[in-house]
């Protein structure tokens, strides 16, 4: 132990990094969700109802959406959990004791992240609008409450778990399978005694690194197919959007993960080191990537790691494509920091890859 440094820090860090990450990162209970509003009324009642949102510490009242198309869409990019629409004549109605309803409408693909923020929304509302009621309109605060709260619930609007599940754990596998796979690419040759014919071959750093990864590209769609069938035919879960869309954009996806194996394979000196060092990359994208948790809910440093990882990304794109039938115009902003990725690793893989035995 004192002479595989490496295996003795992989003992004190992971157990470390679990700690760190469900210590302070996991929270089941996310505030602070990004909320759009549509305003066609403007009147006292409603900044104090969307003032008393605002305290609850569950929203963030970050956009005011001009439309409900464009609302629509700010929900579809996931650039928001809710759409808030306050109707015309809101106070008009409301003081007149008809109840005026208030339409709420979430981004339902992940259900673990809107449930309690929408538990606690009708008492929020009708709870904030007690203060302004009083004298002549006091009667208006009757048990049912001053205003109708109406909750859409979309994309997933039965809370069905594996319709969150299932599409985020094809990138749960394809992490875990590829980086795992190909970080014992290389020190499988050096361990074997192959490395030497390797070498002697003509052939440059790259080439070598690609020439490993094209087949574990094609092992990575075949788990697809198999998910996608198994998501089909067991637990009813169907892509809304285009399949080949979601082939195209899990491309990078792979490469990215076949870098990040191949990078390690060419730092560890045997195979045990470098299944060591993908596990030690694969927890924190389990646990950071909004797979398992809320994305959201985490804190703000724990949010900065996840946006580094490329799983966190994929989720995104293929829950949008499974669920919401997105575009490649609603995804696009997802896919260049697996591009990123993708490059980063594969210099780190070349720049590290050695030439000798030595």
């Amino acid at each position: 132990m004192r002479r595989d440094r490496l295996t003795f820090g992989m003992m004190i860090g992971i157990p470390l990094l679990q700690l760190i990450i469900f210590g302070y990162a996991i929270n089941s209970d996310p505030k602070h969700l990004p909320t759009a509003v549509l305003l066609a009324d403007d009147g006292p009642h409603v900044r104090t109802i969307l003032s008393a949102m605002k305290n609850s510490g569950y929203f963030d009242l970050t956009l005011l959406a001009s439309s409900e198309t464009q609302a629509r869409q700010l929900l579809a990019r996931g650039q928001v959990q809710f759409v808030i629409s306050i109707p015309p004549d809101f106070t008009r109605d409301l003081l007149r004791g008809d109840r005026p309803t208030v339409l709420v409408e979430a981004d339902a693909s992940d259900p673990a992240a809107t449930s309690n923020a929408l538990a606690a929304m009708k008492t929020i509302m009708n709870g904030s609008l007690r203060a302004d009621l009083k004298g002549p309109t006091a009667s208006l605060n009757a048990s049912d409450g001053p205003i109708h709260l109406a909750v859409h619930g979309l994309y997933n609007p039965e809370a069905i778990t594996q319709y969150n599940i299932i599409p985020g754990l094809m990138g749960v596998v394809l992490t875990m399978t590829m980086v795992m796979i190909t970080s014992v690419a290389i020190t499988r040759e050096s361990e074997r005694g192959t490395m030497e014919n390797l070498l002697a071959m003509p052939t440059r750093p790259l080439e070598v690194l690609i020439g490993k990864i094209i087949p574990y590209t094609l092992v990575g769609y075949v788990q697809m197919g198999l998910i996608l069938l198994a998501a089909y035919f067991i637990f009813d879960v169907y892509v809304t959007g285009s399949y080949l869309l979601l082939l195209a954009i899990s491309l990078p996806f792979i490469c990215a993960n076949l870098g990040v194996g191949i990078t390690f394979s060419t730092i560890a000196r045997n195979q045990l080191q470098a299944l060591q060092m993908s596990f030690f990359f694969f927890l924190p994208s389990l646990l950071l990537s909004g797979f398992m948790f809320p994305f959201r809910g985490m804190p703000q440093w724990a949010q900065t790691i996840g946006q580094m990882l490329p799983l966190t990304h994929y989720l995104r794109v293929v829950r949008g494509i499974t669920l919401k039938a997105s575009g490649l115009g609603d995804i696009v902003f997802e896919l260049w920091p697996i591009g990123v990725f993708l490059v980063l690793s594969l210099a780190v893989g070349v720049a590290r890859y050695r030439r000798t035995l030595d």
